[in-house]
């Protein structure tokens, strides 16, 4: 047997690509950072300049920081309108969830709101981005190393399949344990969905205030890019639920790939085309509008449409809307879809998720490469995390997933990928 964490099982470069991961992300960060707001706005070629430090260090930015994540944390510890069960861990036991994001994002929204009639200069926050991102850098590296110490002490049950090699860099990035708790209060579970995503709408919103401060009003391409995202960020959360049977909670680690993600990179570059859009204003018509609502309208029909149409067929086979579909058994007692979405290609998610991306990046104009940045990215990841995918599942469906493979062929796109 090859022993749990070996290096033949290393992903990322083993402790080198980690190694380099933990320089190169924080780094592409800070480059669109300060990119968007420069006038050439060149995705490739170095940044306009390079800040010194004290215009990215500010005691006042990492209370901010420090604030929001405790104002999600109590949200996250309100009672919730559901708890729901994760998956069986090697124990056999199941951990509980509480199901209030989508609760977390309302509350949130009226305390902004009762803030800004209250007189809080929201339409400041955009000349903050960079002492935030450092802060919340600066949050995500000794959270990690926080993590990491506490997992030295984790019972061998409790640590994730992949992060433990021996080797402390790779496991410092990748995560040693699984689910790191105190008491309830599941610190992974947590970051995935709410300090970030919240705050990535909360950016949208303060660029789009100051948008209006500079220009009389809001663009047609901002409220299009603050609409399409904010209405992704509320899909996630009040879908909150299904991230329990995503890859990041049932095997990855929380480390710092994750750690430094949640809390800095989904805020500060998911929000690079309202940035753009900022210093960069582009003139947008109804016709093209129109265009690209209906592009961001396919691709969330398609993603929305794919993860309930799983999600439906993971709670109960035997529900009218997916009984008919056609399935593939295996070894381990579960069926494989096989028509429906999932017999169209292997992740029609992210099929729809890269054509939102797409319909994100347009109302930017096509002048410049920097706000398709999110849709290069994402493509990458995509096409990564589905190869993660493919490793997993032929291993744990043997057979069965090469007879799937055969009958749906296209892993994201039909008849190209």
């Amino acid at each position: 047997m090859v022993p749990q964490g070996s290096r033949a099982e290393l992903e990322f470069g083993g402790p080198l690509g980690a190694a380099a991961l933990l320089l190169l992300l924080p780094a592409t960060m800070f480059h669109l950072l300060l990119v968007a707001r420069s006038g050439p706005a060149r995705l490739l070629g170095p940044p306009p300049y390079l800040p010194e430090l004290e215009e990215l260090w500010s005691p006042w930015a990492l209370l901010l920081c420090l604030t929001w994540l405790g104002l999600q944390a109590t949200l996250y510890l309100l009672p919730a309108r559901k708890v729901a069960e994760g998956q069986e861990l090697k124990d056999k036991s199941r951990l509980s969830y509480p199901i209030n994001g989508f609760q977390a994002l309302v509350l949130t929204a009226l305390l902004v709101g009762l803030g800004v009639l209250a007189g809080l200069p929201l339409s400041a926050l955009p000349e903050m981005l960079l002492p935030l991102a450092f802060a919340a850098t600066l949050i995500a590296f000794i959270f990690s190393l926080l993590l990491y110490l506490k997992a030295l002490v984790a019972p061998a049950s409790a640590l994730a399949p992949g992060g433990n090699s021996g080797n402390p860099i790779y496991d410092f990035f990748l995560g040693r344990e699984l689910n790191p708790r105190i008491c309830s209060f599941d610190f992974k579970y947590f970051c995935e969905l709410r300090p970030g995503l919240i705050g990535w709408v909360l950016i949208n919103l303060a660029l789009l205030m100051q948008e209006a401060e500079l220009r009389g009003s809001p663009s047609l391409a901002m409220w299009l890019v603050n609409g399409f995202q904010l209405l992704y960020v509320g899909d996630a959360l009040w879908h909150e639920e299904a991230v329990l049977t995503t890859m990041d909670i049932i095997h990855d680690g929380f480390g710092f790939m994750l750690a430094f993600g949640d809390l800095a990179w989904v805020p500060f570059t998911y929000s690079l085309q309202a940035q753009f859009l900022l210093y960069h204003p582009e003139p947008l018509g109804l016709p093209l509008a129109s265009v690209i609502c209906l592009i961001n309208a396919v691709g969330y029909y398609i993603f929305r449409g794919a993860n309930s149409q799983k999600n439906t067929f993971r709670k109960n086979p035997s529900d009218p809307r997916v009984a008919d579909l056609e399935t593939i058994s295996t070894a381990t007692g579960r069926r494989l879809l096989v028509s429906g979405w999932w017999g169209m290609v292997r992740h029609p998610n992210y099929l729809g998720d890269l054509i939102m991306a797409l319909a994100w990046s347009l109302p930017c104009g096509v002048s410049h490469l920097l706000p398709y940045f999110y849709l290069l990215y994402f493509t990458a990841l995509l096409v990564h995390r589905e190869a993660r995918d493919e490793q997993q599942c032929l291993r744990k469906y043997g057979l069965a997933w090469h007879a799937y493979c055969r009958r749906v062929p296209y892993r994201i796109v039909p008849y190209i990928y």
